[in-house]
């Protein structure tokens, strides 16, 4: 049997069972763990606007980024994933990847078929989520940073929230309490500012919520 191609995603299979798993799973577990293991702190929530949709965006430390993001703004959030994946060796990591409606991208060529999936689900009650580092990365400096994730703010129509993680120093394992995570909602951008401005901005306010030293660089169009 072939492989789904999980980039392509429909509004159904974000309906009232997957939501009440997720939101299940989110805090019977993720909240949990977040709190017992890596004693989770959320800074910043009073600057969403209730009810409004969002695309979330955080640097990226760990495969905890989404959960830890998922509690830290109090949604469901389907997030944009590297198709790799969603074939991982790890069938468990590949399972949850699945099961809690991330959609796939193929970093190299984006296929249509993604664009399609994440308008079916800005249908529904979900919202979206992407990593604009666009793998994990613990160097503490921000850069290389691709302006894919603005495009699809615009395209979308939805203003862009940057969300700090810092504090990340390795997974807890069976420890307790030795952990400190924090994850700093940042002020939204809005998505009708220029492309340079919006990503001068979302690094800026990354580096200040995570320390890190921002290398991110503006590059100018040149008129031939």
């Amino acid at each position: 049997m072939a492989e789904r191609n999980y980039n392509r995603r429909y509004a159904k299979e974000y309906g009232l069972f997957r939501t009440a798993f997720y939101r299940i799973f989110l805090y019977l577990v993720v909240w949990t763990v977040s709190k017992l293991q890596y004693n989770l702190k959320i800074v910043g929530r009073n600057n969403l606007e209730k009810g409004k949709k969002y695309l979330y965006t955080a640097n990226h430390t760990s495969y905890l980024d989404p959960p830890f993001v998922s509690i830290a703004v109090n949604k469901t959030v389907a997030y944009m994933a590297k198709q790799e994946l969603f074939t991982d060796d790890n069938k468990l990591l590949s399972n949850i990847v699945k099961i809690l409606g991330a959609f796939a991208v193929n970093r190299e060529k984006p296929e249509i078929a993604t664009f399609k999936t994440i308008f079916d689900i800005l249908k529904t009650s979900w919202s979206l989520g992407i990593f604009p580092e666009g793998q994990i990365r613990r160097t503490g400096v921000l850069e290389n940073i691709q302006k894919g994730f603005i495009s699809i703010a615009k395209k979308a129509k939805l203003d862009i929230v940057p969300i700090g993680i810092s504090g990340f120093d390795g997974y807890a394992g069976k420890t307790l309490f030795k952990k400190h995570i924090t994850a700093t909602i940042g002020k939204p951008i809005s998505y009708e500012l220029p492309e340079d401005e919006i990503l001068q901005e979302w690094a800026k306010q990354i580096c200040e919520y995570t320390g890190y030293e921002n290398k991110v660089e503006i590059k100018e169009k040149v008129n031939v």
